[in-house]
């Protein structure tokens, strides 16, 4: 006989488009319950109609540490505790670093990092009291590598990728698992709808590279709906990884990166031992 599926109860940010709205409906129609954060929460509105008391819409503003919080204890008290968080909102900033303002710059990295960051830090109190706990940053294949046209957005990529990795060792100790999922391509209108710099003709050549380096590497769109299916897999698997890439085609570059990296660091490593200096003596 099987074993009857515990429900659980999510948290997700970003819900209302792309990614997100695919994963809102696949998490309540396996019977789970959402609490669905977003700007707008009026493309929420069909879930609301169709799954009542077990789908909690949340306008949000991620930026709004404050606003954050507030979310994720009307969540709690409404829906339980939350046992999985997935930090979905964030926007790309496509250019070059000369050519965003501090405006810019600025709010990708509160969309990016700090809205996850705060969202994070919400809802570890109640996971570490229950000692137990999922939360899934939505990173990027930009934050394991960095492409000319992109470095603000990839900045905040690396930067949760840093905290999420240093949250990890933190909270294992509570049963809390931390996972940084790495999307590749997927047409989700993701750049098309996120704030755009003012191109300078200087940098022509790096956005030239940066769609010349994606063709190169041969990456085609993903089934965006199939994400679903990675998603859930991935909140049943047991002991979850701490990177996984969602799309294909991503392993044989990475490999190559790192490969490039570790032979530069000792290439130059005659320079690493001139700044050590010479052993002092007692």
């Amino acid at each position: 006989m099987t074993e009857a599926r515990t429900s659980r109860t999510w948290f997700l940010t970003g819900a209302s488009r792309g990614l997100g709205a695919h994963w809102a409906e696949a998490i309540l129609a396996c019977g789970d319950r959402l609490a669905a954060a977003a700007r707008d929460t009026t493309a929420l509105a069909p879930l609301s109609e169709r799954y009542g008391d077990r789908f909690l819409p949340l306008r949000l503003d991620v930026r709004d540490a404050t606003g954050v919080r507030e979310a994720v204890r009307n969540a709690e008290a409404t829906l339980g505790g939350i046992d999985v968080l997935v930090n979905n909102a964030g926007h790309m900033l496509v250019g070059a670093v000369e050519e965003a303002d501090e405006e810019q710059a600025r709010a990708q990295m509160d969309v990016n990092y700090f809205g996850a960051l705060w969202a994070t830090r919400a809802v570890l109190p109640g996971m570490r009291e229950r000692r137990a706990g999922r939360i899934l940053q939505v990173s990027s294949y930009g934050g394991l590598v960095a492409m000319p046209a992109l470095g603000i957005y990839q900045a905040s990529k690396w930067a949760l990728e840093a905290m999420s990795e240093s949250l990890a060792a933190e909270v294992a100790a509570y049963g809390i698992h931390v996972t940084l999922i790495e999307p590749l391509m997927f047409s989700t209108g993701l750049a098309t709808e996120s704030p755009q710099v003012k191109q300078d003709p200087a940098y022509d050549h790096a956005r030239g590279a940066l769609y010349a380096g994606a063709e190169a590497a041969g990456f085609t769109p993903g089934d965006t709906a199939a994400t679903s299916d990675a998603l859930l897999a991935l909140v049943d698997t047991p002991e979850p990884p701490m990177r996984v890439l969602f799309g294909t085609g991503g392993l044989e570059p990475l490999r190559t990166e790192y490969a490039a990296r570790l032979a530069g660091l000792e290439q130059w490593d005659h320079i690493s031992r001139l700044a050590q200096g010479k052993p002092t003596t007692s």
